[in-house]
C-alpha cells in the first residue's frame, strides 16, 4: 500500500491519499480540495474515512463526497471493513474528541491516529468531545498493539509506536 500526505489548511492538517494500484481512500480531507485531487490524480476513490470531526479534518469532505461519490467511514461504521484491496480495522479511541477513530491496517503494520497521538505528545483534550478519562482509556487500548506499527497522525511527523511507548511522557504518565 503506498502511502502519500498532503498538508492542507492553516493548521497543516495532514490528509492521506492510501492507494493499492489504482485504487484510493482518502483520509481526512481537510481543505485544500484542489491539493487533495491533485494528489489523486486518475486514482478510484473507494471511501473517504474521518478519524474525527473537527473542521481542519473535514474542510473538503463535501467536495470529496462530491466529486467522487464515495461512502463516509467514521466512528459509526463496523469495525473490520475491506472495501476493494482495503482490509482495516476501526478502534474507537475517544479524548480528543468522543467521535474519534483510529484505522489500523495490520497487513501493513500501520495506524492512521487523527489526532489522538502525535510524536511525543497527544491531542488536546479540553475542546468539545474531548475527555481526559476517555484519553487515558484509549492509550491504555492502543498500547496493546506491536511496538512495530508506524502512526500517521493529523498534524506533524509520523512515528511508531513503540517509539512514543519509550519517548511520549503521555504514553507512561497520569494524566488525572
Amino acid at each position: 500500500m503506498k502511502i502519500e500526505c498532503v498538508k492542507t489548511g492553516p493548521l497543516e492538517e495532514n490528509c492521506y491519499v492510501l492507494s493499492i494500484k489504482n485504487y484510493a481512500l482518502v483520509i481526512d480531507p481537510g481543505d485544500d480540495f484542489a491539493k487533495i485531487k491533485k494528489l489523486i490524480g486518475d486514482k478510484k476513490v473507494l471511501a473517504v474515512l474521518i478519524t474525527h470531526y473537527h473542521f481542519d479534518h473535514v474542510g473538503a469532505l463535501d467536495d470529496v463526497i462530491n466529486l467522487y461519490k464515495v461512502p463516509v467511514i467514521d466512528h459509526k461504521s463496523n469495525k473490520n471493513q475491506t472495501i476493494g484491496p482495503f482490509k482495516f480495522e476501526i478502534i474507537k479511541t475517544p479524548g480528543h474528541k468522543n467521535d474519534a477513530v483510529t484505522y489500523y491496517f495490520k497487513e501493513d503494520e500501520v495506524m492512521f491516529v487523527g489526532d489522538f497521538i502525535f510524536k511525543e505528545s497527544i491531542g488536546r483534550c479540553d475542546l468539545a468531545g474531548g475527555n481526559i478519562i476517555d484519553m487515558r482509556k484509549s492509550i491504555d487500548k492502543i498500547k496493546q498493539y506491536s511496538d512495530k506499527i508506524v502512526l500517521y497522525p493529523g498534524h506533524g511527523d509520523k512515528t511508531t509506536l513503540g517509539y512514543e511507548k519509550k519517548n511520549n511522557y503521555y504514553m507512561e504518565g497520569d494524566l488525572n
